[in-house]
């Protein structure tokens, strides 16, 4: 069964192609979800309460019903049966995992390291990455980790969004089920349980880290 797995072109393929998507759309919604993050931690940001609702709105809303409406909005602007198309729409699904951590971990953040290395003759750029990136970047990785995973698993926009050129490990198996019964399938199954426990695994490593930093941050 898994030599199967590792020797079946078409099985290579959607491990090929979970990669690719997966990492392209964990790039695009870590970067998207830790700036709106960023931005939502600000005091004087005008209609918070609304852009942090339509910025985890993919996690309400029915996933069949935002497959249902990327397939036709690609279907109008050419982007149906692309892998832009699939990474920006596993990129929709993961931000709201990047903004609802990072902005776990900005809660609580001392604005006075900031003024501090301004005083200091920092610049904000050298600001940023050397002291506000150090301190969300638990946040940032646990997001990312979320993203990934949610991007790899992911089966129904894929199926609206994507064509045969991009199938996915999750559409393969799917495809499977429908077809005829293999025994390949549990033995996918049993590994994408075990990257995803082991995944879960370094988030939960990481959140304990960042309560760690925090309490060092308050005392």
């Amino acid at each position: 069964w898994y030599e199967d797995f590792f020797s079946n072109r078409n099985w290579q393929g959607a491990v090929r192609n979970s990669i690719i998507i997966a990492i392209f759309a964990t790039l695009l919604s870590t970067t998207l979800g830790t700036l709106a993050a960023l931005g939502l931690s600000r005091p004087n940001m005008p209609a918070k309460t609304l852009v942090m609702s339509l910025l985890i709105s993919p996690m309400i809303v029915p996933l069949i019903i935002s497959a249902a409406g990327m397939f036709f909005f690609y279907s109008r602007i050419g982007l149906q049966g692309t892998h832009i198309g699939v990474i920006l729409a596993h990129a929709a699904l993961g931000t709201p995992f990047v903004v609802i951590t990072v902005t776990a971990t900005l809660v609580g953040f001392d604005n006075n390291l900031i003024r501090a290395s301004a005083s200091l003759g920092a610049s904000p750029t050298t600001t940023f990455f050397k002291v506000v990136v150090p301190l969300i970047l638990p946040g940032v990785i646990s997001g990312s980790l979320f993203a990934f995973i949610t991007s790899f698993d992911e089966v129904v926009v894929v199926l609206f969004v994507g064509s045969f050129k991009q199938r996915t490990i999750p559409w393969q198996m799917f495809s499977g089920i429908r077809e005829h019964i293999s025994p390949t399938i549990l033995a996918v199954a049993t590994i994408l349980v075990v990257v995803s426990i082991g995944l879960l695994t370094a988030v939960e490593l990481l959140r304990r880290r960042g309560e760690r930093l925090r309490g060092i941050q308050e005392t």
